[in-house]
């Protein structure tokens, strides 16, 4: 078979709500907020969803009412037709970056003419960490998820992302202060981007209620935030165990400068050039290049180095070449060690702001960060976009658009 090349058409997302009780979302069940995000992706292109030949959806919370395969009832629930199937995937914060990768996959591979990728969370309905805690004797705890020998092989264990986040800015040697700029640098760009309009093409508003009220903007967003308002806060993920087994750290990761927990959801339309025109589709841009790399899992979120650099080498591009990144805002430590290592221009990264300030629902935020990189290149008039994330276990996903 000749090789075939895959096209997004059209992304959607909804705005980010805050992931806990009383946001704007809470009272949305997620497959329904997931439902939102696929009706409305089938509203902008026109597309028959029969002709839709899988949904491969994100979702890391695959418990309780995110469970059982949601992708299936998200499907079922926004009025398609059952002979449309779906499938959810975990890749932990990178699911619906995977879920791209594996639709624009099967478009190439000529398995599928035409496929969605799309990924919900609803972290109010579905805490995080829901998935990993069992009950003990009436009692929540950790679930021992990886197993004795990956315990052993990893001794004294693993380690909450929090303070992996804390060997990294160690390592990098980052100052309290600078993830602080970092963090409200990311609220003021975000909240600029409203002010400005440059959201609006890619969200749709979700009504939550009989009086059609939408949340009509990320709700994480404080762009009153400053660098002094952030210095109070006191750092999240210090206590007497991990300052114990790590007496050099100077704690400095705050919930200023690490992402909020969020609900929301996102969806892109993927397809084969040929259907495209016969479809009368015109894409946004050309799927050019996909990696995924694993790292060490106890530092866990240093995966987007080796991953930014297999991309670039199999795309036979320099970092030079993107005019557009999106590094997932996961913390603040995590971008500034990237852009520490890559040399990257910071005015190409995440320009809208990030994940720090729009939030990260996580089985959401690799669709809602894809959906911004193509929003960026339209404003930007560019040509290439990378974008890049961590994820738990010491993994990470990077893809290469180019905007047609």
């Amino acid at each position: 078979m000749s090789a075939r090349s895959a096209v997004i058409v059209d992304a959607v997302r909804t705005p980010i709500a805050k992931g806990k009780p009383g946001g704007a979302y809470s009272d949305v069940h997620p497959v329904d907020l997931h439902a939102h995000a696929l009706r409305a992706l089938v509203d902008r292109t026109g597309i028959d969803p029969a002709l839709v030949d899988d949904v491969i959806s994100g979702a890391v919370g695959q418990v309780g009412e995110q469970s059982t395969n949601t992708a299936r009832w998200a499907v079922l629930a926004a009025g398609f037709p059952e002979s449309v199937p779906a499938v959810t995937v975990d890749r932990q914060c990178g699911s619906s970056q995977q879920a791209i990768h594996f639709a624009a996959q099967g478009v190439m591979s000529g398995a599928y003419d035409i496929a969605i990728a799309s990924g919900v969370e609803s972290m109010s309905r579905v805490p995080i960490g829901s998935q990993y805690r069992e009950s003990v004797d009436g009692q929540s705890v950790l679930a021992d998820f990886a197993g004795p020998a990956v315990g052993q092989r990893y001794e004294p264990g693993l380690i909450p992302q929090g303070v992996s986040a804390e060997l990294i800015a160690a390592k990098w040697n980052l100052s309290r202060g600078q993830l602080d700029e970092f963090a409200a640098e990311s609220h003021r760009c975000a909240a600029a981007a409203w002010a400005e309009g440059r959201f609006d093409a890619e969200v749709a508003l979700l009504k939550t209620d009989g009086h059609g009220r939408a949340l009509g903007i990320d709700e994480t967003i404080r762009p009153a935030t400053t660098v002094e308002v952030l210095a109070g806060l006191r750092p999240a993920f210090q206590n007497d165990y991990f300052s114990g087994r790590y007496p050099d750290i100077d704690w400095r990761i705050t919930a200023g400068n690490s992402s909020p927990v969020n609900d929301g959801s996102a969806a892109l339309l993927i397809t084969s050039e040929e259907a495209a025109r016969r479809l009368g589709l015109k894409p946004r841009a050309r799927l050019h290049t996909f990696a995924v790399a694993g790292d060490d899992p106890v530092m866990m979120l240093t995966g987007i180095l080796p991953a930014t650099e297999k991309a670039l080498k199999r795309a036979g591009l320099t970092p030079a070449d993107i005019d557009a990144y999106e590094v997932n805002e996961a913390f603040a430590s995590v971008v500034l060690s990237w852009l520490a290592e890559t040399g990257v221009d910071p005015a190409k990264v995440n320009v809208n702001g990030g994940a720090l300030a729009i939030g990260h629902p996580l089985g959401a935020s690799g669709a809602r960060l894809m959906t911004t990189l193509l929003s960026v290149l339209d404003q930007r008039q560019g040509r290439y976009g990378l974008q890049v994330m961590c994820e738990a276990g010491g993994l990470a996903n990077a893809t290469i658009i180019e905007r047609l």
